[in-house]
């Protein structure tokens, strides 16, 4: 049943979008040149890995290590301030890498981190939005999003994924938490006991700035504890 749902949802929304996507397609394409879309490898259901795909909103770097703010094009920040930019993910969720609603993907090196407890996220497929993206996205320390990660996947079923749905509609009209400090994301914390001292000061600081302006997490009250009724 999830399963179709994913499919005839992403159907559509391919259909309907498809000629604004095309027009998105056209202005990457004359501002930044291309590729149009940008590719990631991202750990999916059970670990598999695969390519996630998005529009690509940062034009190629002007000098080496050029900040990644700087490199985001008018363009790309209408795409991201929208979301549109994750629109690709359709064809993700068609071909059986995503769901509509779970857990968004992340990066192997980041699951390489995971306890296994939280490895537990990973057993629903990724999604376009989810219980975390509907609670602050990534204004949400990594902790706290990884905790809403797994109370969805203790809890999915069909109430639920239609309250994460009305809610990502309110996300999407008044966008907020798309990009933490610095308008970029911040990395998945790892250890860092024996890291060199340079980059284990590194990390320190970084995870201080993290702190600085993570969202502290809220536990789901009881009335939001459903039983599962829907497999991913």
């Amino acid at each position: 049943m999830r399963r179709l749902f994913d499919i005839a949802t992403a159907a559509l929304t391919l259909l309907l979008l498809g000629p604004a996507m095309i027009v998105i397609a056209i202005l990457i394409r004359t501002t930044m040149g291309g590729p149009v879309l940008f590719r990631q490898t991202r750990s999916g259901r059970h670990g598999r890995e695969f390519r996630i795909l998005k529009f690509r909103t940062m034009r190629h770097p002007r000098y080496p290590d050029e900040p990644d703010p700087d490199r985001i094009s008018r363009v790309g920040q209408i795409l991201r301030t929208t979301s549109m930019d994750e629109l690709p993910q359709l064809i993700n969720v068609l071909t059986g890498d995503m769901s509509v609603i779970g857990p968004r993907p992340t990066l192997p090196e980041q699951v390489v981190h995971y306890t296994p407890r939280q490895r537990g996220r990973l057993d629903v497929r990724p999604g376009l939005t989810g219980w975390a993206q509907v609670q602050g996205r990534n204004a949400l320390s990594w902790p706290a999003r990884i905790e809403y990660d797994l109370y969805y996947v203790r809890n999915h079923g069909l109430r639920l994924d239609v309250k994460i749905l009305l809610r990502t509609v309110g996300v999407l009209l008044k966008p907020q938490g798309i990009t933490g400090a610095g308008g970029v994301n911040p990395g998945f914390p790892i250890p860092v006991d024996n890291l060199p001292a340079d980059k284990a000061a590194a990390a320190h600081e970084a995870a201080a700035l993290q702190a600085s302006w993570a969202v502290p997490m809220v536990a789901p009250s009881t009335a939001d504890a459903i039983p599962a009724e829907e497999a991913s």
